[in-house]
């Protein structure tokens, strides 16, 4: 059995069902999640400040951007946010992509999207905004739209490949891009939200691997090639879970 169905296992054995459920098997990941996930696009977060916010809510004699720790508390509200909608089960719909966005996002716009552009948290873009080397995104007008397909999409192949249509979700939704900033932190929230509805673990994409992760992204939005990201996901959970799965073989 490979390490990812050993994690895939791991996480079936453990019948992650109620809110405390959630609290017990992702206690340290929800820090190692938002510390990773923050720092792929913002190099000022660190694993300390991340770690405070979350075990003690604030930070010390901090001295850095307050946007920082604005980002790493909405993480954590966030996660409080989505508990009790995981533990429910609850689909993925426009709805609750905007409201984690408002979350995620709340007090991080800076005064030009804000006041300037009238962009908002929890709102799709009202501009259009250049992706990446290869100038992807949605026309703003276009955005809902596209973003209400891809869950219909979502639904109808989740029974086929639960993995790969994770990945072409993940992939799609940020070469959709329908925020005007924040699709990032929450392209890879929404991505562990789909994956822990339809029992699977969820995923930490380390920002030491943050190149990989922009080739696969990349390769989706140049040829639609979705076995990159497939395969970096898959890779991505068995790191994940490495340390977790050699503890309890130690048992």
């Amino acid at each position: 059995m490979s390490k990812y169905d050993n994690a895939v296992k791991l996480w079936h054995g453990w019948r992650v069902e109620t809110e405390a459920d959630i609290d017990l098997r992702l206690d340290n990941f929800r820090i190692l999640f938002a510390y990773n996930s923050g720092k792929i696009e913002n190099e000022a977060v660190t694993y300390n400040d991340t770690r405070e916010i979350f075990e003690n809510g604030r930070v010390l004699n901090y001295s850095g951007i307050p946007r920082t720790i604005f980002e790493l508390s909405n993480q954590k509200i966030c996660y409080n946010f989505l508990k009790p909608k995981l533990a429910a089960k609850e689909p993925i719909t426009i709805a609750l992509i905007k409201e984690t966005h408002s979350v995620l996002t709340g007090g991080t716009y800076d005064e030009r999207r804000f006041v300037e552009r009238g962009e908002r948290p929890g709102e799709f873009k009202k501009h259009d905004y250049v992706t990446g080397p290869d100038e992807v995104g949605s026309l703003p007008e276009d955005a809902e739209g596209d973003l209400t397909e891809l869950i219909e999409e979502i639904a109808e192949y989740e029974q086929k490949d639960l993995l790969k249509t994770a990945a072409y979700f993940h992939a799609r939704f940020e070469y959709i891009h329908p925020f005007a900033d924040g699709n990032g932190r929450v392209g890879r929230t929404l991505l562990n939200y789909y994956l822990m509805i339809h029992g699977h673990p969820p995923v930490i994409i380390y920002d030491d691997d943050k190149r990989a992760y922009y080739d696969a992204l990349s390769r989706y939005d140049k040829d639609e090639d979705l076995e990159p990201m497939r395969l970096f996901l898959e890779r991505q959970t068995e790191r994940t879970w490495e340390k977790t799965l050699e503890r309890e073989r130690r048992r």
